[in-house]
């Protein structure tokens, strides 16, 4: 069965029942107009969501949650933590889905040691070779030969992971944009790190902490592998895409021209509206912008 994008009304509609209900009434849900992304003019990037954005939608019903992201018009999901479910069981509902997992987020401890082989053989069950560590320890983020280090280690796991047919990324929060003896810590870190570690630069947590996230991009042509879509607003807290303070065309036509960008990834962490409610609009956002 072929699962279209849901329009407004209709969305809104079934998740007023819930998850489960929403599940109940997906082919209900097929029956509109509104163009599904890719099928006129084509997307000129896959979208995800990274899965942080539901995650107590997630850990209530995962197979549920997933089938209404893909009802949505969605083409992958990132994992942040996996629900208790096992590799084989989560590839086989991406499969019998139709999404793609494009990234997890993974803590820097599930890379180092005896832990590194547990790691890489779950994400290539589900079919996965972008492993991105979310955020770092306080002990190499206070000083700028903590960021030195931290980018020394990430480039010996690169290496690693590169073995495996796997690459290796970096996501920021807000800390990375704290002035440190005249730079960042983020500057610190990429300009010192390996090339085979990516930057999944996301927009909304650098603007929180003060960066300017257009210029980010643009000091780092060919590094973006992810981007993730994450909206802010000073003006308006709770706005989803489009309705923020972000210059999203600027960034998203830098990120297909320039970044080397494969995918991007919405977050929302709002709580103007409900997990799910989120991440529809901010789709419908990147829509109306274009990049749908």
């Amino acid at each position: 069965m072929k699962i279209q994008r849901m329009d407004r009304r209709g969305f809104l509609k079934y998740a007023a029942t819930g998850a489960l209900g929403m599940l109940a009434v997906t082919q209900a849900a097929q029956q509109q107009e509104e163009q599904k992304p890719g099928q006129k003019g084509g997307r000129k990037l896959p979208i995800a969501v990274q899965l942080w954005s539901v995650r107590h939608e997630a850990a209530k019903d995962l197979p549920a949650t997933l089938r209404l992201i893909k009802a949505m018009g969605y083409d992958g999901v990132e994992f942040a933590g996996f629900y208790g479910w096992k590799a084989k069981q989560i590839a086989a509902m991406l499969k019998d889905i139709g999404l793609q997992c494009c990234g997890t987020h993974t803590p820097l401890q599930d890379l180092l040691g005896d832990r590194l082989p547990q790691t890489v053989e779950f994400n290539q069950t589900i079919g996965n070779r972008n492993i991105v560590v979310p955020s770092l320890p306080g002990r190499y983020q206070n000083s700028a030969d903590g960021w030195k280090r931290a980018a020394d280690l990430f480039s010996e796991l690169a290496d690693k992971l590169k073995e495996y047919g796997m690459r290796l990324g970096y996501h920021n929060h807000m800390a990375e944009f704290r002035p440190l003896n005249g730079s960042t810590g983020w500057d610190l870190f990429f300009s010192r790190v390996s090339k085979d570690v990516f930057m999944q630069l996301d927009a909304g947590n650098a603007a929180r902490g003060g960066a300017d996230p257009l210029a980010v991009l643009k000091r780092y042509p060919g590094r973006v592998r992810t981007f993730h879509a994450k909206p802010y607003s000073k003006k308006k807290p709770g706005a989803v895409i489009g309705e923020d303070d972000l210059p999203w065309k600027q960034m998203l036509d830098w990120c297909i021209a320039k970044g080397g960008t494969e995918w991007i990834i919405v977050e929302y962490e709002e709580k103007a509206h409900p997990e799910l409610e989120g991440i529809y609009l901010c789709l419908k956002g990147l829509c109306k912008l274009g990049y749908c």
